[in-house]
């Protein structure tokens, strides 16, 4: 009960993902990134088992159809599950199993493959992929969260969404974006208002992550959006 993207950027080497879904707590459940080796979302029927299996398999180098195969190679139910991997070369794969619940399929395209289940019909996927393609000059965060956006614009899913997810990765052992809303009745909109809030704050904790003797957050913001207060400076203008 799931749509999401998964994509590799290739002029930042950046890769993440991004997902909704009618169950809670997506983020915890689906998404996998390991830096500069690739990405997966796990889905339809999440399973801990495979995520932990799909970051050792993205370790090794292996191309994304490979890894598919190794992730249903060993499990009791590959047909209730949904693979989309991007591997270390950019190279897109997906699995749709048969026993997904309808309509479930898969968009490949250069360096992304969008996916669902139990979605409104194709043309969720389809409108992923074209804004995903059309956002090329935007950062791979903001591409993420607009085809998601339109996933769901296109129909998403009949029950609709209650959590979403983006997690991306560049070069360093962290992420640089992980954000999640577990539980909400528009969890695109709500992932859409944390990510506009946290966009210019992203090398503000990169730095910090190397170099604790940062200002504090607030005044960081301060000086890198213009108009922006924090509460307790505006309460005494």
């Amino acid at each position: 009960m799931t749509f999401s993207i998964v994509a590799h950027c290739r002029r930042t080497g950046e890769y993440g993902v991004c997902v909704a879904t009618y169950s809670p707590n997506v983020g915890a459940r689906c998404p996998v990134v390991v830096p500069r080796k690739g990405a997966a979302s796990i889905q339809a029927v999440a399973s801990p088992q495979l995520i932990a299996l799909a970051v050792k398999l993205l370790q090794a180098d292996l191309p994304a159809n490979t890894i598919c195969g190794e992730l249903l190679a060993g499990d009791t139910w590959p047909q209730l599950r949904q693979l989309a991997v991007v591997d270390s070369a950019g190279q897109a794969y997906a699995v749709t199993g048969a026993r997904n619940p309808q309509w479930a399929g898969h968009h490949l395209g250069e360096g992304f493959v969008c996916a669902g289940n139990v979605l409104a019909g194709k043309q969720v996927v389809e409108a992923m992929a074209q804004v995903f393609l059309a956002s090329a000059s935007e950062t791979l965060a903001e591409r993420l969260v607009r085809a998601v956006e339109a996933g769901r614009d296109a129909g998403g899913q009949p029950e609709g969404q209650n959590s979403s997810a983006l997690l991306v990765y560049g070069e360093h052992s962290f992420p640089i974006v992980d954000l999640r809303v577990d539980l909400h009745d528009a969890p695109e909109a709500e992932l859409r208002r944390l990510w506009d809030w946290y966009a210019p704050m992203v090398p503000y904790y990169v730095r910090r992550a190397y170099t604790p003797e940062v200002p504090r957050w607030w005044r960081w913001r301060v000086e890198h959006v213009p108009g922006w207060q924090p509460r307790h400076l505006a309460k005494k203008t």
